[in-house]
C-alpha cells in the first residue's frame, strides 16, 4: 500500500488508494495486480504508471464527449507518487458500473451461450466467441463491495441510480465514449473489445466520468493483427496473469500465489505496449512529462 503520511487516507482498494486533498482527491494507482478478486503478492513494475498515463491520454482526448474528473497529473501530486497519481475532483459516484461491449467475449460470451442474450439484450443467433457485435451494447453491472460485480439489466440499473433519465444519459455517454475510443484504438492496431466506466456528479450536479478510463485493467484490448473469430484472443490486459494463475492449480481463494519473474516481465511488456500503441508515444515520454 502507498503511504503518504501527510495526507488523510480516504479509501484503499485492490489497485489504488485515495487521499484527501481538501476540495480534491489524490488518486494513486499501485503496481498491485489481482486475479479472481484476490491480490497477488508480486507487483508488476510500472503498472500503476501505465494505468495513470493511459487514463490521462483518454481524459484529454475525450473531454469533448463528456467532462471528467481530472485536475492535473502534476499540480498537487507529491513527488514520491508522480507518474502514477492524479489530482482529481471529488464526485458523488453513481452506484453502477457502465459496461460497453463491442465484441462477444468473457462473461458476455458465457451468457450468450446459455441464454442467447447479454444483460437481457437479445442477440442474433449463431454468433461465435470474439465476434464483433452488430453494434455496441450497454450491459451495466452492480458495484460489489466484496466479490464479483453482477451484470444487471437496464431496468435494474435505473432503479439503483433512482432516475431512468439519468441512466439513459449514462448509457448514451458510455456508448459514445466506447465508440470514440474503439475507432482510435483500431487505427493504432488495437481492438477495444469491451470496457467499463464509472460516473459521478460534481458539486454543481454535472455528470463526469471518473476513476480510470480505457486502461488494460478496465478494458479488454486485443492486437488487431492476430484477431480471429471463434476463439479467445491474446490481450494487452491481465488475462496473461489469469491464464497463468488458472494453470497453477490455485483454488482462487486467498492467499494468491506469487507470480514468477517471466510472467511479471511478460505482463509489464503487454501493459507498456498497450500504452505505446494507443498513444503513439513512448512510455518514457510520459515519465519525462510528469518529472518536468
Amino acid at each position: 500500500m502507498t503511504a503518504l503520511a501527510d495526507l488523510p487516507l480516504v479509501a484503499s482498494g485492490k489497485v489504488r488508494e485515495m487521499y484527501d486533498l481538501g476540495d480534491r482527491l489524490l488518486m494513486v494507482a499501485s503496481d498491485r495486480i489481482s486475479t479472481y478478486d484476490v491480490v497477488h503478492p508480486t507487483p508488476i513494475p510500472d503498472k500503476g504508471k501505465v494505468l495513470t498515463a493511459l487514463s490521462v491520454f483518454w481524459f484529454e482526448q475525450s473531454a469533448q464527449i463528456v467532462p471528467n474528473h481530472l485536475v492535473s497529473a502534476t499540480d498537487g501530486v507529491p513527488d514520491e507518487v508522480r507518474g502514477r497519481a492524479l489530482n482529481v475532483m471529488k464526485l458523488d459516484m453513481l452506484p453502477v458500473e457502465c459496461v460497453v461491449r463491442g465484441y462477444l467475449s468473457g462473461s458476455g460470451w458465457k451468457d450468450y451461450q446459455a441464454t442467447g442474450a447479454v444483460a437481457g439484450i437479445e442477440l442474433p443467433e449463431g454468433l461465435s466467441e470474439s465476434q464483433q457485435l452488430p453494434e455496441p451494447i450497454f450491459t451495466p453491472s452492480t458495484k460489489a463491495e466484496v466479490g464479483h460485480d453482477e451484470t444487471i439489466d437496464f431496468d435494474r440499473a435505473a432503479e439503483l441510480v433512482g432516475d431512468r433519465a439519468t441512466m439513459e444519459q449514462l448509457r448514451d455517454l458510455s456508448i459514445a465514449l466506447y465508440s470514440f475510443a474503439a475507432e482510435h484504438a483500431f487505427g493504432a492496431g488495437v481492438i477495444l473489445a469491451d470496457t467499463k466506466f464509472e460516473f459521478g456528479r460534481d458539486a454543481d450536479g454535472v455528470i463526469r466520468v471518473g476513476d480510470e478510463v480505457l486502461t488494460p485493467d478496465s478494458s479488454r484490448f486485443w492486437p488487431a493483427d492476430t484477431y480471429a473469430v471463434g476463439r479467445g484472443q491474446p490481450s494487452f490486459d491481465k488475462q496473461y496473469v489469469r491464464d497463468w494463475a488458472a494453470g497453477t492449480g490455485w483454488d482462487k481463494k486467498p492467499p494468491a500465489p506469487a507470480i514468477p519473474d517471466d510472467v511479471v516481465a511478460g505482463t509489464r511488456a503487454r501493459y507498456v505496449e498497450a500504452y505505446e500503441r494507443i498513444t503513439g508515444t513512448s512510455f518514457d515520454e510520459w515519465l519525462q512529462r510528469v518529472r518536468s
